[in-house]
């Protein structure tokens, strides 16, 4: 099986570097650079299982590419922040009414934002969204160039260490921002691969849960952003790694992420989510 792995799914990044993950299923990991292009390498069949937040699948879905849902991580409500310098007249996510801010868009830093906005009375043409891509984003931010900053970790843990930028909505506030494992039903993965794939993301999670400093460890060591093992090992004790077979509540989640972001104008047209009886 071809599992795909990008920087910022850190459950599959550490399933790489784990002893013994999905050795049943014979695993190649496939790396690449971002959640975003989890889909496209699905699609070309160049990885059979991908992990991301929530806003891709159904990006990839939008597309009438046909996600199925695997599992579903716990609520990661630490995972994600929207900041503003600490001089800014920003106070709030009222204040942020036309102005720039930086984020990956379409990832689940979209869904925060919205739902953000959405809580204030306003919508996402309130506000002008600037890709960021893999620039410096709090750069962006000190030299003016956006009036604020979705974050998420790793950068998110040292940004919260800083002096010169705050925090004005923290992500379980506005959303569950959960990881989703997904495929497309094109590529056949079997009800017993579903469930060899399930039972080994929930053991991979409860390990690491039970010994947080060695997936520390696994992280730093092959880090190439130069975050450290202190970094990491905060990181790592503030999400749930606890792995879910998908259930009419995640369906929901994403039934209503879809429905949100087609009302601020982010889809142009609307979709119903397959629930998991419908699915193979």
């Amino acid at each position: 099986m071809k599992i795909g792995v990008h920087p910022n799914n850190l459950h599959l990044r550490l399933a790489r570097l784990w002893p013994g993950a999905f050795a049943d299923l014979q695993p190649i990991f496939v790396s690449y650079a971002e959640g975003r292009d989890t889909a496209a390498l699905l699609e070309s069949g160049d990885i059979d299982l991908g992990g991301t937040g929530s806003t891709p699948p159904i990006e990839a879905d939008m597309r009438g590419l046909g996600v199925e849902y695997i599992a579903a991580s716990a609520p990661r409500p630490a995972n994600g922040a929207i900041f503003v310098r600490s001089d800014s007249p920003i106070g709030s996510v009222a204040e942020l009414k036309d102005r720039r801010i930086s984020l990956i868009d379409g990832s689940f830093q979209t869904y925060l934002l919205v739902r953000s906005l959405e809580g204030e009375g306003m919508s996402l043409p309130d506000v002008e969204r600037v890709e960021s891509g893999a620039r410096d984003s709090l750069a962006d931010l000190l030299e003016g160039r956006v009036d604020a900053w979705v974050a998420m970790s790793p950068r998110l843990e040292k940004a919260l260490e800083r002096d010169d930028v705050k925090p004005i909505v923290r992500c379980g506030a506005a959303i569950p921002n959960r990881s989703l494992f997904w495929t497309l039903e094109r590529n056949g993965v079997s009800a017993a691969e579903i469930r060899a794939i399930v039972s080994e993301l929930s053991r991979i999670g409860v390990e690491i849960a039970a010994d947080p400093r060695a997936a520390a460890r696994l992280l730093a060591s092959g880090d190439r952003g130069g975050t450290d093992f202190d970094a990491w090992e905060k990181v790592v004790r503030s999400r749930d790694f606890t792995v879910f077979p998908i259930d009419d509540e995640i369906i929901a989640e994403q039934q209503e992420e879809a429905d949100t972001l087609l009302r601020h104008g982010h889809f142009d047209k609307a979709i119903v989510l397959k629930r998991p009886e419908t699915t193979r």
